[in-house]
């Protein structure tokens, strides 16, 4: 295919005709290397572009911009329609950059009202294009024609526009974009064009009613890469290779041609995951993909041949050995089945980008295994999972030391001064025999002789100079700790010239892998037992009070400071899932008339939890959100 090559552009708007100044190369826009664009006070499309009178509009800018400038586009709304022809080279592309505002937007080529009729590149080599909106009319396209080394990254392509890559095009790439409700296929590559990438797009038509089309077809374009996308093709093909489309690589990417969660019934024929036509097989790749399967039709057809599982198509073809044929959205929860997408992809394949399409980088998930190549930790589709935390299981509350009693020691007695308890939890109450890599737990001081510290400390670690709680003489002192496991043991150091009895109640446990990952999230309250909502009215002497968190999604666990306000009487309160029996354990203890606040991880039971009054006086509560586990 011939490539279209001209030295202007040429601009419009649908408000009429642009005039475009007359700009040599040596002339005054290339005194700058940025050309401003904002639809402001003192703009003005006679100017240079300077950011103090920037262009009313893009075609004048586009126009004047010279190899190795950059247009910035100020957030607004451009009724244009724009068709570029003028060039950058290979050490000096063009830029085309629209800067996001104060309140958060950047520029839009059109609008609802106004929608833009084409947005062109057209025989133009070494542009980029960053960070644009562009609202078009029903049908029309973002359209490159017979370019080379353009770029697109971060440009949404909304209501009903699509993007065309055609005539010859060489090494154009569509990145991080966004392109919903289309009416044409959302991609199309096709016209002898090589070398194209549409990689980290979220591509998403709604519904699936008449008209439903195909999401990336790609026909007669060698050598295209389709990597790392998430095309929802409601009853449709959802990625189509056809024609003269050999070398292809088809990677990472995670595909859905249900309806929604539906399957397509009489159309589900149609509704095909991924599409490989007999021209285009040879030489190329299909691999790493998640394709799910509720549309009722097949996950593949291969040079026509249909194929509903991914061991019976990589049987017959050599093709997807590490696909998964799965539902491509996993509800979370404790009997949720692991989410396929996630640390699974090759992060090798080409085409893969340092950052998701909402530009976070990859975040290993320690819920997961990891099962990509690489790092392992990169995950299919456009975007990565942000939901993660370290991993962390609620337990207990359960009582792990007590010298008084004796639990979790030989015999009863106080620990002495500079004394150092070594205590075992490494296969008690819950924990982990072997993983563990940390414990929570709530510490207590009681009948301390002298005034001093606590420092726990993982299990042979020369000990630090640190301190998790602080005491003075005769007084009970709680606090939550969380403390490395070494050797399946932590230990307690006795900070003062004097004996101390201690308590342990075990609050949780971290490993390097689990079901359930920490968030932090707050301060938030959640309680106040003094006023309205909620309270005002204290939690009786021996009463139990129980907090409803249903709101929180795929709860396991909260990570709440609590606080005894006014105490009527000496006592301790109990903080525990909603349900069960109230355990042998404190969470904080209190003197008459003592206010007295911890922090409390506590596993939640039906979206509840429970606060036990062990004092004979009523107590006011005050309780602040800090955290949640959630699954």
């Amino acid at each position: 295919m011939s490539r279209i090559r001209t030295a202007l552009v040429v601009g419009a708007t649908l408000l009429g005709t642009v005039g475009l100044p007359a700009v040599s190369a040596g002339g005054a826009a290339a005194a700058g290397t940025t050309l401003h664009v904002h639809r402001t006070t003192g703009c003005t499309n006679s100017g240079t572009g300077t950011e103090s009178a920037p262009y009313c509009t893009i075609a004048p800018a586009l126009a004047a911009v010279q190899p190795g400038q950059t247009v910035e586009i100020g957030e607004g709304t451009y009724p244009e329609d724009l068709t570029f022809t003028r060039s950058g080279t290979a050490g000096a592309p063009i830029t085309v950059r629209g800067v996001t505002g104060p309140g958060g937007s950047g520029p839009m080529i059109g609008d609802q009202k106004t929608p833009v009729n084409g947005f062109v590149v057209r025989g133009a080599d070494h542009l980029r294009f960053e960070n644009l909106y562009l609202t078009a009319a029903p049908k029309s396209t973002l359209l490159v024609d017979g370019a080379r080394d353009v770029s697109f990254d971060q440009v949404t392509i909304a209501e009903g526009a699509t993007l065309h890559v055609t005539n010859g095009s060489a090494d154009v790439r569509f990145a991080r974009g966004r392109i919903g409700s289309y009416q044409d296929p959302a991609v199309t590559v096709d016209g002898g064009s090589t070398g194209t990438v549409v990689t980290t797009n979220q591509v998403y038509k709604p519904g699936s009613g008449p008209g439903t089309v195909p999401g990336i077809v790609v026909k007669d374009a060698p050598n295209t890469v389709v990597v790392a996308n998430t095309v929802n093709a409601p009853c449709s093909r959802s990625i189509v290779l056809d024609g003269g489309s050999a070398g292809a690589v088809v990677e990472n990417n995670v595909v859905n041609s249900a309806n929604g969660p539906r399957a397509c019934g009489a159309r589900s024929a149609d509704a095909i995951g991924i599409t490989v036509g007999p021209d285009a097989t040879a030489g190329s790749k299909v691999d790493y993909n998640v394709v799910d399967p509720r549309s009722g039709g097949p996950a593949y057809s291969w040079a026509g041949s249909p194929y509903t599982s991914q061991e019976a198509f990589t049987a017959a073809t050599g093709q997807g050995e590490h696909d998964i044929v799965a539902p491509s959205l996993v509800d979370r929860g404790p009997d949720a089945p692991a989410d396929p997408k996630v640390d699974s992809a090759d992060e090798n394949a080409p085409g893969m980008l340092p950052t998701d399409s909402e530009g976070r980088a990859p975040v290993d998930d320690p819920t997961v295994p990891n099962t990509g190549t690489g790092s392992g930790t990169r995950d299919r589709g456009a975007t990565e999972r942000s939901f993660v935390g370290s991993a962390f299981t609620p337990a207990g509350p359960t009582r792990l030391l007590d010298t008084r009693a004796p639990i979790g020691v030989p015999s009863a007695a106080a620990v002495p001064a500079w004394g150092t308890v070594d205590l075992p939890v490494a296969g008690l109450a819950g924990v982990p025999a072997e993983g563990v890599t940390a414990v929570t737990m709530n510490v207590t001081v009681t009948e301390p002789q002298a005034d001093g510290h606590l420092t726990v400390h993982p299990h042979g670690d020369q000990r630090p100079n640190a301190s998790n709680l602080n005491w003075t003489a005769g007084r009970t002192a709680p606090n939550l700790v969380t403390v490395p496991v070494k050797d399946g043991r932590v230990s307690f150091y006795n900070a003062s010239g004097g004996t101390v009895h201690l308590i342990a109640d075990l609050a949780g446990y971290h490993t390097a892998e689990g079901r359930i990952s920490y968030h932090p999230d707050g301060p938030e309250r959640l309680l106040d037992t003094r006023v309205q909502p909620g309270g005002s009215a204290p939690v009786p002497a021996w009463g139990t009070l129980t907090l409803d968190l249903v709101n929180y999604p795929y709860l396991a666990g909260m990570t709440l400071n609590v606080t005894a306000v006014e105490p009527g009487a000496e006592g301790h309160l109990t903080v525990y899932p909603q349900g069960d029996t109230v355990p042998n354990a404190s969470n904080l203890n209190f003197l008459p008339g003592e206010t007295v606040a911890n922090q409390v991880v506590v596993p939640v039971s039906k979206g509840k939890v429970s606060f036990h009054n062990a004092s004979g006086a009523p107590l006011h509560l005050v309780v602040d959100r800090f955290g949640y586990q959630a699954y």
